[in-house]
């Protein structure tokens, strides 16, 4: 890194200081001296008070610590008592709506399907956005939602077999959710528009129409032969695409050649958890693809076959309405920005005192920056078209740590020249002390507030760290069903609705981690919207097209209806630690449980600290790829760290299974020719060594997270590569 650029009483690194004031600045209506002043006077009030609160979290578990060391016989009503002592058990926060307003109907209105995606990854960034509106017969096509049996396997250019499969898996689906009033879309010849409503030509020449007419939306083409007809269903959008002449088309009685499916409303573009930013260099790049997004100007070329490929963002779609005029719906998924936490510290802007500044506050003040190009409408395409901004702020614990969010929130509004509530706060519930003070939290930032979600793997992996001494915990897979995980799923919701989200703001469910099991996801995945949820995770557009199918057949407002009415309160099953009473496992159970956490480790570790890659589809021991990121680590890492703790494993055997799933995890990456063996030099290994770190110094380091050892390895990586040159 060149010499840093000293603005006030900070140190700039010249390649965020030539980004802001070369990209960002200009348009945006700040100056770049008010924009340096400003953030170095929210640095000086506020990095002080982030210190603090994270002084707090470390006092606060050295107390659980010892509570649990003198306390072996836990008794539940004492353990209640201490934590109310101690404020970790706050006040219940009086009765309150949120006042949430200039919300987009993509959050506030329509139920849909959520992706998350690493921003500093343009193509997977590009992609995410664009999933808005996916293929269903591709969908279908290539997954495992459609059977391979009787001659429908995924073979050659294309199976009619299996074709046939698809077309008619689609068109049921059409009879579930669009239903004609008479006969199937099985057997529709001819789809056309008349007098402002959807005409149907069934076989034999029998006319019909829509069992709900108002479910006609639109179309493109003229009336008699239109190009597509435009349905809506619980208030989402899907696309009957005709075209005659099409390979596709042309087998179909109707001239139907694909189902278009709208589908990621939503996509959390990821500054956090599945990203590798380390330093300047890293968060530049971070912060350039935020800002080609907004614009609208962010492409990607890549080798493709024989060819290459552009990527760019799609443009919004026009229809003809029923009754005259003209439909536009935006192309793109509405887009969050994903800030980090109140942890981590980066060197691409340092204090007065030379120290790293917060890297929560640099992201939200130049998340905040590069949106008010979308505020004023620079960019080739709206984000909000309620001029809204969304930040999502995870790991955060307790009411005291979202107020500081709102604090660095408004002195960035008033920075910037925002009108008071332009940036939206998503809070992420995946620590403990934020699930079971969710109301007060949410109240600290009730006219902001546009989302809240749970996630299972970070929350779990807080629940480890934060009892550690409190015994052993039960195996990894059990905890799906703890009455603690199932209390705080349910909670979650409860809160949220009993809170006015209903309408008005997004309540969130976790990822399904497995991208090439779609059967088992359109088997399971429909609970997380019976359980209230009107937005859930997804690994891939492809696993969005599919989930949608969920949400047109439930109506989660329906189903958030019923919820508000629940009085339940959940604390006490919250607290109900998932320690293993009395274990009595085998040593096949144990080393089965090793292997299968070590070999995660260490499939997901080696990507991170050796390529840079923060998120990734890493086959397990099974060789079943699972989507893994630092939340997937930080549970697998606390675990172990937490049964060597209590003496089910010994030191040794935590170190033999590393070396042996190292060479399991070579070998599944042998075909890549930039891999690096771990088993080859275990002790010359940054990959290797961090894995070993991550367990071995599990239990001290910071709420159990894994990004303090990452990062710290990605840099000597780093630098072990640059001084190769």
């Amino acid at each position: 890194m060149k010499d840093y650029v000293q603005l006030g009483s900070l140190q700039v690194a010249p390649e965020l200081y030539e980004f802001i004031n070369d990209e960002a600045i200009p348009e945006s209506g700040i100056t770049s001296e008010d924009f340096w002043t400003g953030l170095e006077a929210i640095v000086l009030n506020l990095a002080p008070e982030n210190k603090q609160l994270l002084k707090k979290r470390e006092d606060i578990q050295s107390q659980i610590d010892s509570w649990h060391k003198e306390n072996k016989s836990f008794n539940a009503e004492n353990y209640q008592s201490f934590l109310k002592e101690l404020n970790y058990l706050e006040e219940e926060a009086e009765d309150f709506e949120i006042n949430t307003e200039n919300v987009d109907e993509e959050i506030s209105l329509q139920a849909g399907p959520q992706l998350v995606v690493p921003v500093n990854n343009a193509r997977y960034a590009i992609n995410a956005a664009n999933a808005r509106w996916g293929s269903l017969y591709d969908a279908l096509y290539g997954t495992d939602a459609i059977s391979e049996e009787d001659g429908a396997e995924v073979k050659g250019a294309y199976n009619p077999v299996r074709g046939d499969k698809v077309i008619n898996y689609s068109k049921q689906f059409l009879d579930e959710t669009v239903p004609l009033k008479e006969g199937s879309h099985k057997d529709v010849e001819a789809y056309k528009v008349k007098n402002g409503r959807l005409s149907v030509q069934l076989e034999g020449g029998h006319v019909t129409g829509l069992k709900e007419d108002s479910k006609f939306a639109g179309y493109n083409g003229n009336e008699e032969e239109p190009q597509a007809i435009l349905l809506k269903n619980n208030g989402i959008y899907l696309e009957i695409q005709i075209d005659r002449e099409d390979a596709i088309g042309r087998t179909d009685k109707a001239g139907a050649k694909d189902i278009l499916v709208e589908s990621a409303l939503t996509t959390i573009m990821d500054f956090e958890d599945s990203v590798t930013a380390v330093d300047a260099e890293d968060k530049v790049l971070v912060y350039r693809n935020y800002l080609g997004l907004i614009k609208g100007d962010l492409s990607v070329t890549f080798k493709k076959g024989d060819g290459e490929v552009t990527r760019e963002l799609n443009a919004d779609r026009t229809y003809s309405r029923p009754d005259g005029g003209e439909l536009t719906l935006p192309g793109r998924s509405l887009m969050f920005a994903r800030n980090v936490g109140h942890l981590m510290t980066n060197n691409a802007v340092l204090d007065k005192n030379g120290d790293e500044v917060p890297e929560g506050i640099l992201d939200t003040v130049i998340t905040g920056l590069i949106a008010k190009h979308d505020v004023l409408q620079n960019g080739r395409y709206r984000n909000s078209r309620e001029g809204s901004v969304y930040i999502v702020k995870p790991k955060m614990h307790g009411s005291e740590e979202v107020a500081f969010a709102e604090d660095l929130f408004k002195r960035t509004e008033d920075l910037l020249g925002y009108k008071r509530n332009t940036l939206k706060i998503g809070v992420m519930d995946e620590e403990r002390r934020t699930t079971l003070n969710l109301k007060a939290c949410i109240s600290k930032v009730k006219d902001r507030v546009a989302f809240i979600n749970t996630g299972f793997l970070d929350r779990t992996g807080d629940e480890i760290h934060t009892s550690m001494e409190a015994g052993p915990m039960i195996r990894k897979g059990e905890m799906k069903n703890s009455t603690w995980l199932n209390a705080y799923e349910k909670s979650n919701v409860t809160t949220g609705l009993k809170s006015g989200f209903r309408r008005k703001a997004q309540i969130g469910k976790g990822m399904w981690a497995m991208p090439d099991m779609m059967v088992a996801m359109l088997e399971q995945k429909d609970g997380q919207l019976k359980a209230g949820a009107n937005t859930a995770w997804v690994p891939s557009p492809t696993a969005a097209t599919l989930h949608a199918l969920h949400y047109h057949k439930i109506d989660v407002a329906d189903v958030q209806s019923e919820w508000t009415t629940s009085d339940d309160n959940y604390r006490e099953e919250i607290l109900q630690i998932p320690v293993a009473e009395n274990p009595n496992w085998s040593q096949e159970e144990i080393q089965e449980e090793l292997d299968n956490n070590a070999q995660g480790i260490l499939g997901y570790v080696v990507r991170w600290v050796e390529h840079g890659v923060g998120c990734s589809k890493v086959p397990d021991i099974n060789n079943i790829n699972l989507m893994e990121d630092r939340a997937t680590l930080r549970i697998s890492s606390q675990h172990i760290a937490n049964w060597l703790h209590h003496g089910i494993c010994t030191e040794d055997q935590v170190t033999e299974t590393l070396e042996r799933m190292a060479k399991v995890v070579d070998e599944q990456n042998a075909d890549d020719p930039e891999y690096r063996s771990m088993a080859a030099d275990y002790d010359s290994s940054i990959a290797f060594q961090a894995a070993r770190e991550l367990i071995f110094k599990g239990v001290e380091q910071p709420s159990g997270y894994t990004e303090p050892i990452l990062h710290r390895r990605r840099l000597e990586m780093k630098a072990k590569e640059y001084a190769k040159g």
